[in-house]
C-alpha cells in the first residue's frame, strides 16, 4: 500500500475531504507537523507522495517560523526526485518559490467563495482533467504565487493564478481539501470576535454560501485527490 506524507501547520487544518478519497484508494496518509519538531516516522524516501497544506505562516517568515526552512528543503528535494506532490495554499506557494516562481502579497485578498476559471490546459492534465470549466471554490489567502518558468497554469481568476503544474508537482492557491469542521474552526474567531466590519461581512457571506457551494466543492476535492493518489502508486 502506498503511503502519502501530509505536512500540516498549526491551525492550518487537515487533508479534509482528501481523506474520504484516500479510503477508496490503496493509500495511507501520515501527518507530520514540523512546527512540533522532529522528523516523519519513516525516512522521506519511504513515502510515494507528499501533500503540503496551508497555514497562517508565509514563506518569507522563516525567522518567525524556523521550521519553514526544513519544509522548503523537503519540497525542493521532493520535486527534484520527481515524485508526486500536491501543495495547497502555503504548500502551493512553496512549490512556486523553490522552482523559480515567486510569492507575493496579493493585491486583492481572497476570503470566501471565489469564481475560478479552469483553463484549457487543465483538461488534459491527469489530476485536474475533469469537471466544469468554471468552479466556485473556497479561497482564504493574503499571498499569491506566480508559477515558475516551464510550468503549466491550470486555473486562474481575476485575483491570481489559482493552480499550476510543474513536473509531478501541483500547486493550488484555493482550498479543495476543506471540509465542514475545518471551515467551522477557521470561521469561529472571525464571526465572534472580528473587529474589522469588512472581514466579518466576508465571513458571513462565506457562511451563507456554504449550503449552496460546499457539496459540489467537496465532490471536486475528492475527485482531485483520487486522481493524485493514482500518481502515487
Amino acid at each position: 500500500m502506498a503511503e502519502i506524507l501530509a505536512i500540516a501547520h498549526p491551525d492550518g487544518g487537515t487533508i479534509g475531504v482528501f481523506a474520504d478519497a484516500a479510503c477508496e484508494q490503496p493509500v495511507e496518509i501520515e501527518y507530520w507537523l514540523p512546527a512540533q519538531g522532529g522528523e516523519p516516522a519513516r525516512p522521506l524516501d519511504h513515502y510515494s507522495g507528499l501533500v503540503v497544506l496551508g497555514g497562517d505562516e508565509n514563506i518569507d517568515e522563516v525567522d518567525r517560523y524556523p521550521y519553514l526552512e526544513r519544509e522548503l528543503e523537503v519540497v525542493r528535494d521532493w520535486i527534484e526526485s520527481e515524485r508526486p506532490l500536491l501543495g495547497v495554499c502555503l504548500g502551493g506557494q512553496m512549490i512556486a518559490a523553490v522552482t523559480g516562481g515567486s510569492v507575493f502579497k496579493a493585491s486583492e485578498r481572497e476570503f470566501g467563495w471565489a469564481e475560478i476559471e479552469v483553463l484549457a490546459a487543465a483538461h488534459d492534465d491527469p489530476v485536474t482533467g475533469f469537471g466544469p470549466e468554471k468552479l466556485t471554490g473556497l479561497a482564504w489567502h493574503d499571498y499569491a504565487f506566480e508559477p515558475p518558468p516551464g510550468s503549466t497554469t491550470l486555473a486562474s481568476n481575476s485575483a491570481c493564478v489559482q493552480a499550476f503544474r510543474y513536473g509531478e508537482a501541483w500547486g493550488f492557491q484555493h482550498h479543495p481539501e476543506i471540509e465542514a469542521s475545518v471551515l467551522d474552526h477557521w470561521l469561529a474567531p472571525v464571526l465572534t470576535g472580528e473587529s474589522d466590519p469588512a472581514r466579518r461581512e466576508q465571513a458571513e457571506l462565506l457562511e451563507a454560501g456554504r449550503a449552496a457551494h460546499m457539496p459540489a466543492w467537496n465532490d471536486y476535492g475528492r475527485e482531485l485527490f483520487r486522481r493524485f493518489a493514482k500518481r502515487c502508486h
